[in-house]
Order: structure tokens, then C-alpha cells, then sequence
């Protein structure tokens, strides 16, 4: 065989995530631990133990790119609409940085992880490093996932959980519970 060929046949089967979409099991654990903040039948603005502005279930930015403001309100509607926007944005994330093959558990957990701690912790973490490694260590990912669990330094026990739930799913095992 050339090695031309050798070489590409390989590297298309290095991205088999390119196109894969969080399942309703992600999309669960993104809300349970998102919340969605409601007064009088209205999804309503909010700080997150960051103290970033957020509305619906963890968003920082309406469809139409603008920042969330103080005092705002929109439908449980918009709120599930922008999240299922934004999610988009996050699985792509996850399918364009990780090589290697995950399942579908799997990807629903790193799509929830980026979700909540953005790609640039991605593309910097050590959990990508691992993911991508040419022997990956599948054992060590649900440590490294559950390492990403502060606020400005101090550990959150809101984040501490999220993760334990992330890397049992990543697992396949059952995270309602956390």
C-alpha cells in the first residue's frame, strides 16, 4: 500500500467525533446543575459563582450574540431554545479538539465540561493532552475531569459535584445521584 494512502486512511479514522451532538442524557446534566432561575413564570438574569451575568441554563450571550444584562427576563422557551444554540457551539468544540474516538457518554460529558469552563481551558488542559495522547490513559480522565473544580482558586462544592457527575458519565455509570 502507498503510503500516501496508508497515512490519510489513518487520519480519517483519528476524527470519528466530527459530527456527533450531545444526547438527552448531556443536555440533562447541563440542566440540572445550569439550573434556570424563574420569578413570576419568567427565566431571569442572574450571577454565577463566577459572578458572570447568566440567564436560562448557564448563558452568557443571547442568540443574536448580546451580552446578558442585569434584570433580564425571557420565556422558558428562549431559555431552552438558546441552550440548544449554544450547544452547537460546544459540541464543536469537542469534536474538533479531541482525536481520538470517544462514545457517546463520553462526548455528552466533555461537551458539558466545555460548556461550563469554556474551550480555551480545553485547549489548554491537560485532559486534552491525555485524551489525545497516542496511548490514552482512560482510567486517569475522570480524575482529570474532576480536577477543574474552582471558583477564582477556591474550590466550589457546586463544581465538585458537576464534575463527579461529568466523569461518572464519561464512565457510562450513573449520575443523578451526585
Amino acid at each position: 500500500m502507498p503510503l500516501f494512502r496508508f497515512i490519510s486512511e489513518h487520519l480519517t479514522h483519528l476524527k470519528k467525533n466530527k459530527n456527533m451532538k450531545i444526547s438527552q442524557n448531556g443536555i440533562d446534566l447541563i440542566k440540572h446543575f445550569e439550573g434556570c432561575p424563574m420569578e413570576d413564570g419568567m427565566v431571569v438574569s442572574y450571577r454565577c459563582p463566577a459572578n458572570k451575568l447568566t440567564i436560562g441554563f448557564g448563558s452568557l450571550k443571547l442568540i443574536d450574540g448580546s451580552p446578558v444584562q442585569d434584570g433580564m427576563t425571557i420565556t422558558k422557551q428562549d431559555a431552552e431554545d438558546l441552550l440548544a444554540h449554544e450547544l452547537v457551539e460546544y459540541e464543536g468544540y469537542v469534536n474538533d479538539m479531541v482525536d481520538v474516538e470517544l462514545n457517546q457518554n463520553q462526548f455528552d460529558a466533555m461537551v458539558s465540561w466545555v460548556f461550563n469552563l469554556g474551550p480555551t481551558n480545553l485547549k489548554n488542559s491537560s485532559l486534552l493532552k491525555i485524551l489525545n495522547s497516542t496511548h490514552v490513559d482512560w482510567a486517569d480522565i475522570p480524575y482529570q475531569i474532576q480536577r477543574w473544580n474552582k471558583v477564582n482558586g477556591v474550590p466550589n462544592e457546586g463544581l465538585k459535584k458537576r464534575r463527579k457527575a461529568e466523569a461518572l458519565l464519561f464512565q457510562g455509570q450513573e449520575w443523578g445521584k451526585v
